[in-house]
């Protein structure tokens, strides 16, 4: 057993997850919060990501709320990924919104979990997302035990 807390481990986890995020770094994204169970990053959507109809690609919304939702699902420093995703889209983003996804850790049991991710601009809600996750085995966090499932 580890001497870490929990949110510790979150911090350890967020940090070494976004050293090999690529994508997320190449979209700037940035992590505002990381904790046991929940993760806040934040994107601001550029020209390049919009769409026909001049509002935020719902991929780019898509991977934001996705990119949240791994690093929640990940914050207790086990290998895990996504099983099943959804997204509803609320209402669009503009060029130069500031998006911001929030994930929460609904149910954890076993090797899988629920999470729910909402993603606002401008002070509304733009979208949610829900997420199911899947606990692979081994631990990418140094310091904490390696438990397989």
């Amino acid at each position: 057993m580890s001497d870490l807390t929990s949110e510790e481990i979150a911090r350890r986890a967020g940090d070494a997850l976004w050293v090999r995020d690529k994508a997320a770094q190449s979209l700037g994204m940035e992590l505002i919060a990381i904790g046991p169970g929940t993760a806040t990053l934040a994107m601001t959507v550029a020209e390049t990501m919009t769409n026909g109809h001049e509002t935020a690609h719902g991929g780019f919304i898509f991977t934001l709320a996705d990119t949240a939702f791994a690093f929640a699902c990940n914050s207790h420093g086990l290998v895990t990924v996504a099983a099943q995703c959804s997204i509803t889209y609320i209402r669009p983003g503009r060029a130069g919104d500031r998006l911001t996804a929030t994930a929460r850790e609904i149910s954890r049991s076993g090797r899988s979990g629920i999470y729910d991710i909402q993603v606002t601009a401008r002070d509304k809600v733009i979208a949610e997302f829900r997420g199911h996750s899947r606990t692979i085995g081994g631990s990418f966090v140094e310091g904490l035990a390696d438990p397989k499932p």
